[in-house]
């Protein structure tokens, strides 16, 4: 028994639904690649350009002042086909690693709070409203603003500053100031994709709401949670503008962030960047710090993956 010619005829716009498909195939296609490519080319660069720069001495020893007799030193050396830096980054490795852990020590926390405030307490109340306002106010805010902000009320002494001068904590708090908006967000869109039914589950059990969020929200959307704020560790670790004014400069290592100026690789490259015409030192320099920030920031990216996927794994389980 055939089926009707009616039946295996296609059916009235048929044809123009494929081609929409297919044009929207090859649309998606081309800005895929249009993405993709300048952004390939950029790491590209970045990796063709500075790993001559990386050595052993480049991430161990300290920055070193470059005088007139080192570039003409550097001049000898490019004639005669030698790498000429000598000076390392380990004060502005140290820097970054320690300003950006002071900053999540800051942000995390008060972000999660704030998120789990927004989601499970404030609701649709004016208060609530108006935090929510702020924070997408907050993460739109040009990053410069954050370290003038900072610079403003902590390092210029004013009747109302704390009194402190240039210094890695300054330079924590503004780039917490960067992390903290992005770390609520992040937390209350997790929430919500939390199932009300596991709520409800363990207040049928008799667990006060205090206990339902620690025990039975909050790990349920850990790994959400974890992923958005290592990401906003990963934007915090590249910021340059919120600590060009802030954090001083130094060309030693200094792990006390209450006291003295410190140093970062993001201030690092603009320095170097700013004598980019000047030799070449300066220009190998800047290269080799922006690869070596660019693997800071994609480990702090892989290890979200990472703490997602296991996350996952653990709830499927």
């Amino acid at each position: 028994m055939t089926a009707p010619a009616s039946l295996l005829a296609p059916r009235p716009g048929t044809r123009a639904r494929h081609a929409r498909n297919r044009i929207a195939t090859l649309s998606i296609w081309v800005a895929l690649i249009l993405v993709v490519v300048p952004l390939v080319a950029v790491i590209g660069a970045v990796i063709v350009k500075g790993a001559s720069s990386i050595s052993g001495s480049f991430l161990t020893q300290d920055i070193n002042k470059i005088t007139n007799g080192q570039k003409l030193a550097a001049a000898f050396a490019k004639v005669a086909g030698k790498q000429s830096t000598q000076d390392g980054i380990k004060p502005a490795i140290i820097g970054t690693l320690l300003i950006t852990g002071l900053a999540t020590l800051l942000a995390v926390p008060l972000g999660v709070l704030g998120g789990v405030y927004l989601n499970e307490y404030g609701g649709r109340s004016r208060f609530a409203r108006l935090l929510r306002f702020l924070t997408e106010v907050m993460t739109g805010v040009p990053s410069i603003v954050m370290g003038l902000f900072v610079f403003s009320i902590v390092v210029v002494k004013t009747g109302f500053s704390l009194g402190w001068n240039v210094s890695g904590l300054a330079g924590s708090l503004a780039l917490a100031c960067l992390m903290l908006p992005v770390v609520i967000r992040a937390t209350e869109e997790m929430l919500k994709l939390v199932p009300q039914e596991l709520r409800e589950a363990s207040y049928a059990l008799g667990a006060r709401k205090s206990k339902t969020i620690v025990s039975v929200v909050l790990p349920a959307a850990a790994g959400g949670i974890v992923s958005g704020a290592l990401l906003a560790v990963a934007r915090a670790s590249g910021e340059t503008a919120p600590l060009v004014f802030v954090i001083g400069i130094t060309r030693t290592t200094n792990t006390n962030l209450f006291s003295g100026g410190n140093v970062a690789l993001s201030t690092e490259i603009f320095r170097n960047a700013l004598s980019y015409g000047s030799y070449a030192t300066a220009r190998n320099r800047a290269w080799g710090e922006a690869l070596v920030l660019i693997v800071i920031a994609l480990s702090f990216t892989l290890l979200a993956r990472l703490v997602t996927a296991l996350f996952v794994r653990r709830r499927a389980a």
